[in-house]
């Protein structure tokens, strides 16, 4: 077994290249203290005094022991032997970071000195690119802070010894931003100040050159009370009087630089198993690898953590690019300027860059022929950035990242990086925060996670203000992001921000003109509350043609500011969404918000109406016509699977219009929505619809809307069961349809009553309501409607032992409803149940089967189910048990399906060798 041991960054131990979790700080220290003399004995002694420090005790020996059993538990049979007074690590020391880091550096610095650049040059940067951090920084001992400085001293003095060497090959274009940064972090050195004094007097920058002298001398006289060195006071002087001695002599060949420029990997790195194992297995094949995805969803995270695991592969060495294709504040890197970049890592100089494009281009395809190269194009904004950039060689190897398919590039392969899983973001959240503080409210850190849509650069930044605060309880964020107004000034922190990391790809949109459609409607879809989006009610909201508003939402799509969901359907990830909101409320005007929302909830307004009239075409014309016009549907069939297609959209938009401003239309939606839901028997899905309808229509003094919200809702709970509420709704509907001047139509509300008397067994009052029904269905002369009376008659009158009046009366609504194949399928229903109860169970038989064709025809759903169950009950009273038991599960399929029965009921009900009624088929006739 291989064993790695690393702890300069966060500790890593690995076995076959699989991470070991060592749980307890003194686990850790006892095998980093071993680590540190790996190959030497440790004695029990100086473990004690190193790991327990003041605080041992008389059992520390004891702990000891403990402490070394669990790491053999967790570690290679032998790795940890016993010796004599104490313990040694079996392990070869470049096996452990910093000894590796140690062993290059000497390697270095002796081909420097035999003068082989090149090498000396691939050595120091191995040797570099082993740090991921501060060493030993999870332990806090004496010894470990001791070492920690010592190892952080040579590490400063390795990058100096790189940059003289780079220096003297002429790349002092190349080491400004390293050495710059150095210097900031490292104010008082003055080797570096001087390096990058000579580095910007080559790069034909003395001014900026003599302001780093003057930069250090202010630091060192205010701080240190100091004046520089003699160093720094001659190579000022130097550059004031232009001395021949500080320009480049012959540069040294650099063709032998084996170049290691990975940045460091993430160590918080989490799961992603399979998507490694994909790149992995990318790695081995010809062509480039591209991973995209959404920004913030850990690309570049992946492709770094997967490139640190290969590299060895690659003899040449890995080359590392930024394009900034999505780097907030940064345009993207010009293509000249990335090859400038590659071709530098290869080792040309400076000035043998060849400085037109296709020159460049040519040279690089040259250099990488015959290489063993790793490259990483992160961050690309588009296939023609990185095109020019693949190296050609058969042994080179790239992977692209970008929020972009890149779908056009050739020979490529493809991975599309999805957010997190529920458990992944959890386990995330931990590594950042601390996993005591997630293991002591694991609810608020699913919830965290949850608001945060499983976007590690979400998790990042929430994890990073939990530990900036260690006194915040994981719910107290948890509450912060709550607030959807707060929660994207949430997700920021330090130089992470998810606002900033979406607005980047919004910005690149607002700069190609192709993409300004997409620009524009973004904040337009942001203020339409739907889950989804589709071509047609974005057509509303910006009111463009339906092919102008699909083509912006796949540009859109492109840039993984949406994701496709279906054919022809779309959806924001809950953050773009907060993000397209903020962008609706400052690039917009109110009152053109207000219109683009009037014209999104009318479009809805429109289509419910159309498919009203087509799924129950008896139904009087809408109270609220639409302003907007909606999805031209062609029957009823379309209506229904449009209904079923939207209905998360639908109850959306009905709640949203409930809160704006718009009574009519909130009231109009409520109404609209009823017969098409009904239909599919979502009969728990209209509640608060319809209450919130009456409270406007109320408060807003429309009668005739309160009076039909009311008769909706009283049919609504009486499809609940819930029948002494619906009683009551439907009484103050009789009382509002006086009140708005149209007493003809109690007639519905009257009708609805006897309904729910008649379920309840209180027949007189059942027959009473009918009746009066009936009269004003007489005095209008409404066909369809006297139909629908006589049909709920026959429930009363089979009821009351009066079956051959129930029989003749349900024959009565079968031909009043001739030719509808809803309301014929409810009287041909009617009629079977009377004929059952009469005990004609052969002629009930044959009318169930006619029922149950026209109620699946009209898509009926409730109705189905009803007429199944009680074909059911006909059929095995005839003995003729797998066409009953065939019925049955017809009707608790559908029941399932309209999410009125659980499916443990279902299967419940289904091993009863002759099932009990369910409870929905217990509330209807």
């Amino acid at each position: 077994m291989t064993v790695e041991i690393g702890f300069l960054g966060p500790w890593q131990t690995k076995v076959d290249g699989q991470p070991v979790q060592l749980a307890g700080r003194r686990r850790v220290a006892v095998l980093a203290r071993l680590a540190l003399d790996a190959g030497r004995p440790v004695s029990s002694h100086q473990l004690i005094a190193d790991v327990w420090g003041q605080s041992a005790a008389a059992t520390a020996g004891k702990q000891l022991h403990i402490v070394v059993s669990k790491l053999r538990e967790l570690l290679p049979p032998g790795l940890i032997a016993t010796v004599p007074g104490g313990y040694l690590l079996d392990l070869h020391r470049d096996q452990v970071d910093a000894h590796s880091f140690t062993l290059l550096a000497g390697q270095a610095r002796m081909a420097r000195d035999r003068r082989d650049p090149g090498a000396a040059d691939g050595l120091f940067r191995r040797a570099l690119a082993l740090w991921r951090g501060r060493a030993l920084d999870e332990l806090a001992d004496p010894w470990a802070q001791i070492e920690s400085r010592r190892l952080e001293q040579e590490r400063l003095a390795v990058f100096e010894d790189h940059m003289e060497l780079r220096l003297a090959a002429g790349e002092h274009d190349a080491v400004l931003a390293g050495l710059t940064r150095h210097v900031q972090a490292h104010p008082f050195r003055e080797g570096p100040r001087a390096q990058l004094m000579l580095a910007l007097y080559r790069a034909a920058r003395p001014s900026d050159a003599l302001a780093v002298y003057q930069q250090g001398r202010a630091v060192m006289v205010e701080e240190l009370g100091l004046e520089p060195g003699a160093r720094l006071r001659r190579l000022q002087h130097a550059i004031l009087t232009r001395d021949p001695a500080l320009e480049l002599g012959t540069p040294a060949q650099a063709a032998t630089i084996v170049p290691a420029e990975l940045p460091a990997d993430t160590r918080s790195f989490t799961a992603r198993h399979e998507e490694v194992e994909w790149l992995r297995e990318a790695l081995r094949h010809e062509g480039a690898a591209v991973v995209d995805g959404p920004g913030g969803v850990g690309k570049s995270a992946l492709a770094v953590h997967v490139a640190h695991a290969t590299a060895g592969r690659f003899r040449d060495g890995v080359i590392y690019v930024n394009l900034n294709g999505a780097t907030p504040g940064v345009q993207p890197l010009p293509v000249p300027d990335a090859l400038g970049h590659l071709l530098r890592s290869l080792g040309l100089d400076g000035s043998a860059v060849p400085t037109g494009l296709d020159e460049a281009v040519a040279r690089y395809r040259s250099l990488t022929a015959a290489s063993d190269l790793l490259v990483i194009l992160d961050n690309a904004l588009d296939a023609d950035q990185v095109r020019p950039l693949i190296p050609a060689g058969p042994g080179c190897r790239t992977v692209i990242t970008s929020r972009y398919a890149l779908s056009t590039l050739d020979d490529a392969r493809h991975l599309h990086l999805a957010r997190l899983g529920d458990r992944d973001a959890v386990t995330l959240l931990a590594r950042i925060a601390g996993p005591d503080r997630v293991q002591r409210e694991p609810e608020s850190a699913a919830e965290i996670t949850g608001l945060c849509g499983g976007f590690p650069l979400a998790i990042r930044v929430a994890g990073a203000r939990l530990r900036a605060r260690p006194d915040w309880r994981l719910a107290d964020l948890a509450d912060r992001l709550a607030d959807a107004t707060r929660r994207l000034d949430t997700l920021q922190y330090d130089d992470l921000a998810v606002r900033a990391s979406i607005a980047v790809s919004h910005r690149h949109l607002r700069e190609e003109p192709s993409g300004h459609d997409a620009a524009r409607a973004l904040p337009l879809l942001g203020l339409l509350d739907t889950p989804t989006h589709t071509p047609a009610a974005t057509a509303a909201l910006a009111g463009w043609p339906e092919s102008r508003a699909e083509a912006a939402l796949e540009r859109l799509r492109g840039a993984r500011l949406l994701e496709s969901v279906g054919r022809g359907r779309y959806r924001f990830h809950d953050l773009i969404r907060l993000y397209a909101r903020e962008q609706a409320d400052r690039e917009l005007p109110e009152r053109d918000r207000a219109a683009a929302l009037r014209h999104g909830l009318h479009h809805y307004l429109a289509t419910v109406n159309t498919a009203t009239q087509l799924v129950h075409p008896q139904v009087m014309e809408p109270y609220y016509g639409a302003e907007q016009p909606g999805v031209p549907l062609a029957d009823a069939r379309e209506a229904r699977e449009w209904t079923e297609a939207e209905r998360d959209n639908l109850l959306a938009v009905a709640h949203q219009a409930a809160e704006s401003a718009d009574p009519h239309t909130a009231i109009g939606l409520a109404l609209g929505l009823h017969m098409p839901f009904n239909f599919r028997g979502w009969v728990t899905h209209l509640t608060d619809v319809h209450l919130k309808a009456i409270e406007l229509a109320e408060r807003h003094g429309d009668r005739a809307g309160q009076a039909q919200a009311e008769n909706y809702l009283g049919w609504v709970y009486r499809d609940q069961g819930r029948h002494e509420q619906a009683i009551q709704h439907l009484k103050r509907a009789v009382t509002c349809w006086e009140a708005a001047g149209l007493p003809h139509r109690r007639m519905g509300s009257y009708n609805n009553l006897g309904i729910n008397y008649t379920v309840l067994g209180r027949l007189d009052l059942a027959d009473a309501n009918l009746s009066r029904a009936l009269e004003i269905v007489e005095e209008v002369g409404d066909g369809y409607a006297r139909g629908a009376v006589l049909n709920n008659r026959v429930h009363v009158l089979f009821r009351q032992d009066r079956f051959e009046e129930a029989i003749a009366q349900a024959r009565a609504a079968v031909a009043q409803w001739s030719g509808t194949l809803y309301g014929e399928g409810v009287s041909r229903e009617s009629l079977a149940r009377a004929l059952m109860h009469a005990g004609r169970l052969t002629e009930a038989a044959d009318a169930y089967a006619v029922a149950l064709a026209l109620l699946r025809e009209a898509g009926y759903r409730i109705g189905y189910a009803v007429a199944a169950w009680w074909s059911g009950q006909t059929l095995h009273a005839l003995g003729r048990h797998a066409e009953a038991r065939r019925d049955w599960h017809a009707c608790f399929t559908t029941l399932l399906e309209t999410h009125l029965l659980t499916r443990a009921e279902a299967d419940k009900l289904m091993e009863q060798p002759v099932p009990e009624m369910p409870g929905p088929i217990r509330h209807m006739l």
